[in-house]
């Protein structure tokens, strides 16, 4: 899920503070709904600025990405993407609890 705000700001060191709060607390609002849609047992938020930072999308962002016990997120070297129908079925749920 990404987090993201519909006015152009492309670094975190951009955003006004009403901004800011505000991708803040809907990512927070996503972090709950994930917990309650499909009970991961945990979940990641993450943001990067920058090349050195890992930025490669020009657009400020904020991924929250729920996460399993052994999961290898940050360990595998390339996952299968999750085909359309699969990822509508997620979106569908998800939503349900938002």
């Amino acid at each position: 899920m990404l987090v993201t705000p519909r006015a152009h700001y492309e670094l975190l060191y951009e955003l006004p503070d009403d901004v800011a709060a505000r991708i803040m607390l809907l990512t927070r609002d996503i972090a709950v709904a994930i917990k309650r849609a499909w009970e991961p047992d945990g979940v990641t938020t993450r943001q990067h600025n920058e090349p050195a930072g890992s930025q490669h999308v020009w657009h400020y962002h904020q991924h929250v990405l729920p996460r399993w016990n052994g999961d290898g997120l940050y360990f595998t070297p390339k996952r299968p993407i999750v085909p359309p129908q699969v990822r509508a079925v997620k979106a569908a749920e998800l939503r349900a609890v938002l």
